[in-house]
This record gives structure tokens, sequence and C-alpha cells, in this order.
């Protein structure tokens, strides 16, 4: 994998992670909104999630959640995203603070990693692939 894709310059592969940094900011915020058309739309036809407590949900199965308040996603910080590139597709991985309740139990806040790829398509980038892991480290640091 690389920094930057096939081809593309330094100044086009920043701007490509540029747009998969926005990208994924703006479905994090839709989710926390709610959102369902523009978090429909981040979204690939063929996406899942492996949820922290290993759970697997498809596209229908996860938004549908968001939807009707069973996931409700109350805080949603991202820390600095980093972007690799592998052909078509770029992985991103990051850090984030996450308050959520699931079907009305809140979840206290909590930092998570998060592995997500993206493919790029006709509409855009768009999430098929996402992964998050509590970061749970008893006694120690959770750097």
């Amino acid at each position: 994998m690389n920094t930057q894709p096939d081809g593309a310059t330094t100044a086009e592969s920043a701007r490509l992670a540029d747009d998969i940094r926005a990208a994924e900011r703006a479905r994090l915020r839709s989710l926390v909104a709610a959102d369902m058309d523009t978090a429909a739309s981040l979204h690939s036809e063929s996406f899942q999630l492996i949820t922290p407590i290993g759970a697997l949900l498809d596209k229908t199965e996860y938004l549908g959640a968001v939807a009707s308040g069973h996931i409700d996603y109350l805080l949603w910080e991202a820390g600095e995203i980093a972007v690799r590139f592998a052909g078509s597709a770029a992985i991103i991985r990051y850090r984030a603070d996450l308050e959520v309740a699931f079907g009305g139990h809140r979840v206290a806040r909590t930092q998570y990693w998060h592995t997500d790829s993206y493919e790029l398509g006709a509409d855009g980038w768009q999430a098929v692939w996402s992964q998050a892991t509590a970061i749970s480290v008893p006694g120690g640091p959770t750097a």
C-alpha cells in the first residue's frame, strides 16, 4: 500500500486524501445527526460494519438501527485521520471519542480505533468496510 495512489502526483494525492477525510467527517456528522439521506450516500451498497463487540451489520441493518434510534450517536469526535491508498481504494485509520446509546442504554464516552475502507465510485468516495475497537488498557495509558 502507498501513501499516494498509483501515478498520482504528491499534490493530487494530498487532495484525494483530503477528499477522503472530508467524506469520513461528513459520514460521522450524518450518523450523529441521524441524517439518513447523507448517511446512505456515504455508505456503499455492500457496506459492512464490525462493531466493537464483534457483531457484523450490513448497510441496511446499520443505517436502519441509526434511523430507528436503536443506535444513537451522541458524540463522535475523530482525531487525525491517516490515509493509505491501494489502487482505487483507500484505507483510513483514526482514534475517536465516541458516546453512544444502544437500545436506550447509554455507553459512557470511550475512545475507539476506527479502520475503514473507502472506494471511489460514480458518486464519490463511499465507506465499504468499517471496524471499531474500544481502547481500554486497565491501569495504563490509552495512547
